[in-house]
Order: C-alpha cells, then structure tokens, then sequence
C-alpha cells in the first residue's frame, strides 16, 4: 500500500526530475519504503520507492511466466451442447482464426494476450537480476519493455472469457479448463509485476544520468530554462539534444507533429468506427442458417436474455468508450491548439489552472480505458474457437471485428502521440498555482 508524498519546490537540487507529463521541474525528497513521490501540479507519480525492488518483481515475473507455461499445456474451457462436448487451448484460438482466414486478428491475440506480455516478464527479469549483456541491448531491452507496457491485454482477454461465458450459457454447458486458473494467476502475477517497477529506480540502475553543466531551478518547467526531458527514460537534457545518451532515444522538447498525427490517426479511426458498427462483428450458423451480429445486436440480444450486467458492459466498451474517446482526444487537441478556455495569460490564474487540470484528468481517462474496447474482440476470438458443433451450431468471425480492433488500436496510437504537455504549456508562468507540498 503506498503512502503519498507530495515533493515540495525549494531552489535548486541536485536529484531533481522533470514530470513527463506537465514538464515541472520537482525535487525528489527521501522516500521511505512503500512510499511515492506525485507531482504537485499535475498529481502524475514521479517515481515509487519498493522495498527488495529486485527480488520482488523478479518473483512475480517468474511466477507469472511459470503460469503461463501452465496455461498453454492444456485445456482452456470447454462447452457442452446436446451430448457434444468442445473445449480449446490458447494456441487453438489463434489457429481457428487463421483456418477462417482472419490471420490479422489471430496475429493481434498472439500479440497482445502472449507475446508481448511474455516478453516483457523475460524483460523484467533480466533488468532486474543485472544479466550481463551489452549496454546497448540492455538499454533497448528496457526502452521496449516500458513501450510495450500499455499494450499488454491479458486481463482484458480474461475479461472478454468471463463476458463469453455468459453468452454461452444461453447455448449450453460451459466450463473451465485445466490451465484456466494458470492463467487467472499469470494475469494477476504479471500486473503485480509491472506494479512493482519503477522506471526512474529502473533507468538509474541500469546507467547515470546524464550530468547537466548547470543547475536546474525546481518549481518551473523545463521549456522555460532550455530543457527537456526524455520521454524513454526521463533523464533531463538540453533542448538542443536530440539523442538521449543513456537510452538512445530521439526525442525533442514537445512531440514533432503531435497535434498532426493525434488529428491524422483520429480521423482514421472515426472512418473505421461507422463501417466497424455497421457490419456485422461474427456470423452465427445454426442448422445450416446464417445470422449476422453487429456490436449493437449482440448488447440488444444480452439485454433481452437478462444478462443486463453484461450487456452495460459490452455497451460501455464497445460503444460509450470508444465514442467517448474519440470526442476527448479531438477536445484535448481543440484545446493544445489553443482554442480552449483559460488559454489567455492574463485570464484569471484561478480559472486557467482549473481548465488545464481538467482537461489533464480527462488525458489521463482517455489513456487507461481505451485499451478496453478491445473486450468485445476477445469476445468473438472465444465465442469462434469454442463453438464449433458441426452443423448444430459455429459461429465465425466477420469483416466488423477487425474492422474495430483496427479502432481500437489506431484511438491507442492517437493517444500515444498526443503530447499533454502542450495542455500545461498554455499557462505561462506567471499565472501557475504554486503547488502546496505535504506528506502523506
């Protein structure tokens, strides 16, 4: 359980870090174990101090990927409709989905839900037990392992098994599988494990920063004394710099073409969503007869069976969120345009600070729920593996589904490259709220 302290501004500190996501200047203070340090002005955590920050997420990870070897050997959940029994494996999703020609949503399971979570607990591990390797790969294993951080969806499929249970059940008899509560355990092993790694404690052991030839004043932000903090690993180096030395990043003081690319990707993706709502997302065949479901259908169809806990939450994944979402990242560029309330300098302090804070919280929610939308492709990457009953009943997947994961991966990467940096940067330093520190 963390305690919070909040770093107060005092003049100038050698072990100071530059918030990555309102570009304030903060001297970090002692932190006892179990506690961490959040940014005054925007609340974002700067850094997270563990006790046994080693053994720790070293014994998570390997206990996750134990899990996962677990869940891959056997069944995984099986179904029973009128004296015909189904079950699957995880590797037996993917491989319905290529034998049904869609080999880009198997590729995108495999991806998200095994590859890459898999990847990174290795990662972990071997950053965090010092393995003797090349500086270099060192430095590119950890750059990968916090740029794939997000795209990690073990607990969003899991949730789209239990969502496929109950729609199941409509059918038949559903049960679990031998490597199911493997897996259950590797989805809350590999959270914890990412939970307990910092990325300052992580960058700082495995290089030093940078040195800056001069020192940085604490309670301004970094744009204002010609820096800029790198994006990978957080070291603070001149504006001018293009390249990080301790990680090799290329980076610059704001994102090159943020609004730009936010703006591109989001328009893709709104081309994608009406199409993606429009056709259907699985084909169902019973006793040689077709049906389309689109994503509405389906919530309508969970809705008329009783199933209304459910049916909220396809309808607020596949539908609110997405929706949502798109509408929040085109208001966040609306306003890093300028076009915003409280943009003016001279506008009352009060009010402006009140504005960026809110449009702040907003960026936050746009960055945690967006990669929930792709529940409901989990959802069918089951529902089309599991039900395979010759010609009693098989359901397939349709255009719709990749069509939507394609939403939900482009409104990722439009989230990805909006800078929210640029939402601070409209109130100038004369007008800022000086931040109150205080421990907790």
């Amino acid at each position: 359980m963390y305690s919070v302290i909040e770093p107060k501004h005092g003049g100038q500190s050698g072990n100071v870090i530059l918030c990555r996501q309102c570009d304030m200047s903060v001297a970090l203070p002692s932190l006892p174990y179990g506690t961490k340090a959040v940014c005054p002005r925007c609340k974002t955590t700067l850094t997270a101090r563990w006790d046994e920050p080693r053994k720790r997420p070293v014994g998570y990870a390997l206990s996750a990927l134990f899990m996962l070897v677990l869940a891959n050997m056997f069944p995984f959940v099986n179904m029973r409709v009128a004296g015909i029994t189904n079950e699957i494996t995880l590797f037996q999703i993917p491989q319905v989905m290529v034998s049904d020609n869609y080999t880009s949503m198997a590729t995108l399971f495999m991806v998200l839900v095994q590859l890459i979570p898999a990847f990174c607990m290795v990662a972990i591990i071997l950053l965090c037990l010092r393995v003797r390797m090349p500086a270099h790969l060192k430095a590119v294993i950890a750059r990968v392992l916090f740029q794939f951080k997000s795209w990690c969806m073990v607990e969003i499929f899991l949730a789209g098994v239990l969502v496929s249970f109950v729609k199941l059940m409509a059918y038949g008899e559903i049960g679990i599988g031998s490597s199911f509560i493997p897996y259950c355990l590797f989805c809350l092993l590999q959270v914890r494990a990412f939970q307990c790694v910092d990325r300052h404690w992580m960058w700082q052991d495995i290089a030093p920063a940078p040195e800056l030839k001069f020192p940085l004043i604490t309670g301004r932000t970094g744009l204002s004394q010609g820096l800029r903090s790198c994006s990978c690993c957080t070291a603070i180096l001149p504006q001018s710099q293009v390249q990080c030395p301790r990680c090799h990043t290329h980076g610059y003081v704001r994102r090159r073409n943020s609004l730009q690319w936010t703006m591109a990707l989001l328009i893709t993706s709104i081309l994608l969503y009406i199409p993606a709502n429009l056709m259907p997302i699985m084909i169902t065949e019973s006793l040689g007869n077709q049906m389309g479901s689109t994503i509405m259908s389906g919530v309508i169809f969970l809705w008329s069976e009783g199933s209304y806990p459910v049916a909220m939450v396809i309808f607020i994944a596949s539908i609110m969120v997405p929706s949502l979402k798109m509408l929040a990242i085109g208001w966040l560029c609306w306003d890093a345009k300028g076009k915003g309330k409280g943009k003016g300098k001279g506008k009352g302090k009060g009010k402006g600070n009140t504005d960026t804070e809110r449009m702040h919280f907003i960026y936050e929610i746009v960055e945690f729920v967006g990669r929930w939308s792709m529940i409901d492709v989990f959802v069918i990457a089951v529902l089309s593996s599991l039900v395979r009953i010759g010609q009693l009943m098989s359901i397939y997947p349709a255009i719709g589904a990749l069509l939507f994961a394609m939403v939900v991966v482009l409104t990722m990467f439009s989230a990805l490259t909006f800078d929210p940096r640029l939402t601070w940067d409209r109130i100038s330093e004369s007008t800022q709220k000086e931040p109150q520190g205080d421990g907790q």
